[in-house]
């Protein structure tokens, strides 16, 4: 068989949430036109939502925070257990730490704002299907500047040495793992195994996870 005539994927299957419907419409029609994408349905609240995505089975849901009947994180928290493969992505306009963090202890896979252009949008999109977790920009720096920083000698994090200590509070961070290594003096494979080992006795899913752990455990 020729590997050109190989079937193209199929499109990421979405769907809207959003309880004002200008908006809902908007988002929905912004996608549907964009390539590898189908637009599969509308939900008006988290209720809806839920029952929604039961019936239609997308790959990715936009999730607003704030609706009536059910928020977007109560929707998340039913979801993760009634529909586990479906990926949540929260699209919001509060970039609220509470809500943040709330929403990815629920089991968000990613926390993004309705001010991004839509091909940024239909980027995350595809990569939440992907399995990679994102967070705005700003919900990043908002969410660090928030957190405590850390005093001058802390203990290793429970399960990790000082070196792995040192790499999951940079990781909470948001340096990438070659940033991490021109600061400690590391080849990138060598933070890269050091990160797998972090998630992997932490039990954690992504890189995430990882910084709201850093934070429970005081490291930033």
């Amino acid at each position: 068989m020729n590997l050109d005539d190989k079937e193209p994927a199929p499109p990421v299957r979405v769907l809207v949430v959003d309880d004002q419907r200008l908006i809902r419409d908007g988002i929905a029609s912004l996608l549907s036109i964009r390539p590898g994408i189908a637009v599969v349905g509308t939900a008006v609240d988290g209720r809806d939502a839920v029952a929604k995505t039961l019936e239609l089975c997308p790959d990715v849901v936009l999730m607003d925070v704030r609706m009536p009947e059910m928020d977007g994180v109560e929707a998340v928290a039913v979801l993760r257990g009634r529909a586990p493969e479906c990926r949540v992505v929260m699209l919001t306009t509060f970039d609220d730490e509470e809500y943040v963090v709330q929403a990815l202890r629920a089991g968000a896979h990613g926390y993004l704002l309705k001010d991004l252009p839509a091909e940024e949008l239909a980027h995350a999109v595809r990569l939440a299907h992907a399995g990679v977790t994102q967070l705005d920009s700003s919900v990043t720096r908002h969410l660090t500047a928030s957190l405590p920083s850390p005093g001058p000698a802390q203990a290793p994090a429970v399960g990790l040495s000082p070196r792995e200590t040192d790499i999951l509070r940079l990781v909470a961070q948001g340096h990438t793992n070659r940033e991490i290594a021109a600061r400690l003096y590391l080849s990138e494979g060598t933070v890269k195994n050091h990160v797998s080992r972090i998630l992997t006795r932490l039990a954690l899913r992504d890189r995430t996870q990882a910084a709201l752990r850093a934070r429970d455990l005081g490291l930033l």
